[in-house]
Formats: C-alpha cells, structure tokens, sequence
C-alpha cells in the first residue's frame, strides 16, 4: 500500500497518474527526481545522497477496475558503511511489474501472477506511479553496505572459569574424555 493510502506524509516523489487517463492505449513517462526531490528520498531511506533517480513507466489498462504498472528505474546513491560509517556508493537499475485493481480482487489477481508481480489495492482514483518507484527502489538497496575490505572480527568473551555452569560443564567434558 503506498504512502499517500495509508494517511502518511505526502510522498516524496509524487507522479499521480489519474484512472480517468487510462484508457486503451498504454500510458507513458519519463520521471526524472529533482534536487529537492532527491534529498527527500534520501532521508527518508537513510543515504547520504541520493544522486540521480529517474524511471520509464508505463500504465496499461487491463480492464474496467485492473491496472498494471511496467517501470524500470535507474539510480546513483551514497549509503554508510555499516561497519566503518565510511561513504559507500551504489548504482542500481531494476524492473518491476505491479497489478493494481480493487482490495477485493487481491485473492483472485494473487493467485494469477507469478512471484515477479505484485498486487496493490487501489484508493482513490489515481495511481502514484513516483511512490511505487520509490518504493521499489528502496527494496532494491542494499541492506548491509560496507565498503571494501571492511569486515567485523567476532570475538568471543574469554571463558568463565567460575561461571555458574562451570561445574556442571566440566562434568559433562570430563565424562565425554572417559
């Protein structure tokens, strides 16, 4: 469900395209983030820059109530390092397929689509298609960036000799050596 349906703040990179558009030929767009647009996203996904972000959409009506979204999206962004909080800079450029249509008709449209396509209910009388792009890209970043070489060593804490199962363990090591 996208932000502008669930009563959140406004998206940060809105492109509404109104249903009433749609009709039999397909819609198409080049959306392009501006600057502004850009630093939003970038806090909202915790980057440190957001560089370029621009995508091809594409609207087909499939239907009087069903929808579906084709997009494939290109952006440049800078994430921290999660084990130095050093700057670690990403590309990415994915495609999606997403089938829109009435909160009623997401078990039947489910179970006709294979795992690349996901369903979304339509509110309202538009599709958002900046917010799903967005949304999109952030599931596409990676979860864990750190630049190369950087690892964490994983220590283990000295044993406790004198720990509270200290005895009951030497026990079980000692009969184990039997």
């Amino acid at each position: 469900m996208t932000r502008a349906t669930t009563g959140t703040a406004d998206p940060e990179f809105s492109r509404p395209v109104a249903l009433a558009r749609l009709g039999a030929e397909p819609f198409r767009q080049d959306i392009r983030a501006s600057e502004a647009e850009r630093a939003a996203l970038a806090r909202r996904f915790d980057l440190l820059a957001l560089d370029r972000f621009s995508a091809r959409v594409e609207l087909v009506r499939m239907g009087k109530d069903r929808f579906v979204l084709h997009a494939a999206f290109d952006a440049e962004f800078v994430q921290s390092c999660v084990v130095t909080l050093d700057p670690v800079g990403g590309v990415v450029s994915e495609e999606f397929t997403l089938i829109y249509g009435p909160p009623e008709a997401e078990e039947e449209i489910g179970g006709t689509v294979d795992d690349n396509v996901t369903f979304e209910p339509i509110v309202g009388t538009v599709i958002d298609a900046g917010e799903a792009v967005s949304q999109q890209f952030a599931l596409a970043l990676p979860p864990f960036p750190r630049i190369p070489g950087a690892s964490i060593e994983a220590q283990m804490p000295p044993a406790d000799e004198s720990g509270t199962f200290a005895a009951p363990l030497s026990r079980l090591t000692d009969r184990r050596g039997e």
